[in-house]
């Protein structure tokens, strides 16, 4: 697996992991009610952008290392897996 290939996978891992985090922890203003006149009440109160990307970046780095040590050092793969379906053959 080249350097690029990892960090194009990296790229999609953090994204989804992204929108997993972001509700994490969120306080919205109509949970606090102190909702501001012209925004939305599903806004959040406090919007902690470091804390999120600080989290997102860490569980990132842990599935893309668990997916680098299971198919580059353990040689675990697709083709690891002969039958996924019964009755099929490849």
């Amino acid at each position: 697996m080249t350097w690029i290939t990892l960090l194009a996978l990296y790229f999609l891992i953090w994204w989804t992991v992204l929108f997993v985090v972001l509700p994490i922890g969120m306080r919205s203003q109509s949970d606090d009610d102190s909702v501001i006149l012209g925004t939305d009440p599903s806004a959040p109160t406090h919007f902690r952008p470091l804390w999120i990307w600080s989290w997102t970046t860490f569980i990132s780095l842990l599935v893309i290392g668990a997916y680098y040590v299971v198919t580059e050092i353990l040689g675990i793969g697709i083709d690891s897996f002969p039958n996924l379906l019964p009755g099929v053959r490849s």
